[in-house]
Order: structure tokens, then sequence, then C-alpha cells
């Protein structure tokens, strides 16, 4: 079955909505928010699909006018999509995206208690900073972690 990675649209909403009650039982977001970050947030939002239409996995970078560094606001792939290399295909999608659009560097907060996404991060070059205590509505820390991107050229380079 053919995977193809590609811009998120408002239509995906059903889907992104799916995802986020397979993937999150605290911390997901809702219809409304999902929709503000498909249609008004400042960023780019990709997901992940085989044949064209069953959506396995999202991201949402979030990107700050002036500034040269992004925010990986959500990463998100369906636990039965897990262990088949998508995560690493999406992410490698946006830090394509992220240097393409002249960005040096990329952030995102991961919760302690999800090894599994720590050891995803790390593995494709993200590095812990610093602790963040209590960071979500359960009390749970995050780590905030950083990809540096200035070494990086443009995929049309590479």
């Amino acid at each position: 079955m053919p995977i193809q990675l590609r811009q998120a649209n408002p239509q995906d909403l059903d889907a992104l909505c799916g995802l986020e009650r397979a993937c999150f039982t605290e911390d997901g977001f809702g219809r409304r928010q999902l929709a503000y970050l498909l249609t008004r947030a400042h960023g780019v939002a990709w997901l992940i699909e085989e044949d064209e239409k069953h959506v396995l996995g999202y991201a949402i970078l979030l990107l700050r006018r002036g500034s040269a560094s992004g925010r990986l606001y959500s990463f998100c792939l369906h636990p039965a999509a897990r262990g088949r290399g998508l995560a690493v295909r999406l992410l490698e999608a946006l830090r394509n995206i992220a240097i393409g659009r002249g960005l040096n560097r990329l952030t995102l907060e991961v919760r302690v208690d999800n090894p599994a996404a720590i050891r995803l991060y790390r593995r494709n070059g993200f590095q812990c900073l610093r602790r963040l205590t209590n960071y979500y509505a359960d009390g749970c820390d995050a780590w905030y972690m950083v990809l540096g991107l200035m070494d990086e050229k443009p995929p049309s380079e590479r």
C-alpha cells in the first residue's frame, strides 16, 4: 500500500480528530483547536497517509514571524502504524520544510514519561535542553528539546 506525505487541509479535520483520540488520553487537541491550527495558525500541518485516504499520522510546525526558530507543536502517529519508519519520514518532511524556510532550529516539548517519543527525537538529532516541571495538565513534566539546523542544506541543494 503506497504511503504519501502531504500538507493537511480543513477536509482532514475528522481524520485528525480521530488520531488525537487514538494517541492522546490527557492532552489531546479538541476539534476547535485543530480547526484553528489548520486554518488560522501561522504554521504548516503535514500528514502521512496510506492509499490516499487512510490518515496514519500528522504533525504541526508553528512558525513565528521574524523568528528563525520553528516549534514542533504536535506530532501524532496512530499506534497501529508505529514501528514502520513512518514517524521518521514525517519528522524528516517537517525538517526539510523548516530548512527550506531558512529556520535554524526546531524546538518541541515531550512528556518525560514517553520514552518512545524521546528516543525518536534523540535519534533524529534533537537534544534535551531542560526539564519543564508540571508542564502538562496532569502535572507531568516535559523535556524541552532542540534540533539545530544551521549546518543543514535545503533539500534542493543536497
